[in-house]
């Protein structure tokens, strides 16, 4: 079941394929004011929704 969050802070952008690294709160009640880091492809700002389908913390290494 894919949950919503939404983008608060881009923290960096990496790489030519547009890998963003945003750190993002979950707004679904049962992770209620849970914050996470996720890596994005894609075009992304602050205030988007991400419909995530994993709300689990991501592994701390960097895509090359």
């Amino acid at each position: 079941m894919a949950v919503a969050a939404k983008v608060v802070r881009i923290i960096d952008r990496q790489g030519t394929k547009g890998i963003s690294r945003v750190r993002c709160q979950v707004t679904d009640k049962a992770g209620r004011n849970k914050v996470i880091i996720r890596n994005v492809l894609g075009p992304v700002r602050v205030g988007d929704l991400l419909m995530i389908t994993e709300s689990e913390m991501e592994n701390a290494s960097i895509i090359e």
